[in-house]
């Protein structure tokens, strides 16, 4: 199977294509991954309600962010170690970013550099930064982001700590990692991927923190430095300030839920917001981000730019994010089990397939402008 029909397609293909330590790292969640269910099942608490009979032979998905005109409402989300399930994946996704005019936020956790990334897709590349313990490395990351051109810089704040993913623990994929025999045994029921693997040195390198590393050190000992900046629990709105003061572009946070969050961000100068849940792998029992979208947007208003990710499978949930007030949505996952299958081909066929399907609903509930959707075009289930 070459193409996919839906973006679930792809997980199945990823499925088959990579071992179960690979697969798991993708697809598992935080605890008893209830949050990811949910993520999902509240989108059905809103349908969609057509308007018939208005004259949509020409549509329009396309929306500004922060000035700049995408094709689409969509992006993909940040997503840390995407080389480990296909040599080169970071790259592939601003590619097709670049080929389908949506934004591409790379993971400061990704296997390539700022500056490499926003050569590929100079108009699509936002740069998506934990803070960390050592605020020197943190004012770096900006610097780097601003000398690379970096249209839009994302602060992640969702993770003050790592999360019980149960099934990377069960796998032995922890830090520091071992090559274990079963861990072995799995991969040898994989042999593309591990030739791949193997020939290209083993565990890719976490390119963004080598500089920050001793000289010489290895992809594991990266990782290893990584981790003991990261998780940063002290992270605060002064780190948000400090962060504030040094860029002077469209500056976002990743992971607000709550609404006094969102009039906080407002207060501290962000531009936009990412509601989101970080797809439920962090915080299990966390409401879906679809759910306190109508909250975010009545406390902060036309003053912030809102976007969401965690849940969006089908162009029908981007559809329903924008008439809760969300100006795009983005997803990880499918854009990793597309690249991990087919590489750049796989990359390609996820905006094409959502391309496809927003196009489809908009003229189905008689709306030619993604941006004229409103609250008129919602109904609720009571």
């Amino acid at each position: 199977m070459r193409s996919a029909i839906n973006l679930h397609d792809f997980r199945a293909m990823a499925r088959r294509k990579l071992p179960q330590i690979a697969f798991d790292f993708i697809d598992g969640g935080a605890d008893d991954e209830l949050g990811m269910v949910r993520n999902r099942e509240a989108f059905s608490d809103y349908q969609l309600l057509p308007r018939y009979l208005n004259d949509v032979s020409t549509r329009d998905q396309s929306t500004t962010l922060f000035g700049r005109k995408y094709s689409s409402p969509i992006g993909i989300s940040p997503t840390g170690m995407a080389g480990l399930f296909r040599v080169g994946a970071d790259g592939m996704l601003a590619a097709a970013a670049k080929k389908a005019n949506v934004p591409f936020l790379l993971s400061s956790a990704s296997n390539f550099r700022i500056e490499d990334a926003a050569k590929i897709a100079p108009d699509n590349v936002w740069f998506q930064m934990y803070a960390t313990s050592d605020h020197r490395i943190n004012m770096d990351l900006v610097r780097r982001a601003r000398e690379a051109k970096v249209g839009v810089l994302v602060i992640t704040v969702d993770v003050p700590v790592n999360s019980n993913r149960e099934r990377n623990r069960r796998n032995g994929f922890t830090r520091p990692f071992r090559m274990t025999p079963s861990i072995m045994l799995d991969t040898l029921s994989r042999p593309g991927w591990l030739l791949q693997y193997l020939k290209s040195g083993g565990m890719p390198m976490m390119s963004n923190w080598q500089p920050y590393a001793r000289e010489g050190a290895n992809a594991d000992q990266v990782a290893d430095m990584y981790g003991t900046l990261t998780p940063a629990p002290m992270t605060s709105w002064e780190t948000v300030t400090a962060i504030r003061r040094e860029w002077e572009g469209p500056l976002v946070i990743k992971g607000v839920l709550h609404p006094d969050d969102a009039i906080q961000s407002a207060e501290h100068g962000l531009d936009g917001i990412i509601v989101s849940n970080h797809g439920a792998r962090q915080l299990d029992c966390a409401p879906s981000p679809i759910s306190m979208l109508p909250a975010i947007r009545a406390a902060v208003g036309d003053r912030m730019t809102l976007m969401l990710d965690s849940g969006v499978r089908r162009g029908s949930d981007v559809i329903t994010a924008k008439c809760l007030g969300a100006q795009a949505c983005f997803f990880g996952r499918p854009t990793l089990y597309a690249v991990a299958a087919l590489g750049q081909d796989g990359a390609d066929q996820v905006f094409a397939i959502m391309r496809r399907e927003i196009d489809a609903v908009l003229t189905q509930i008689g709306c030619g402008n993604f941006g004229d959707l409103t609250e008129r075009f919602l109904h609720r289930k009571t």
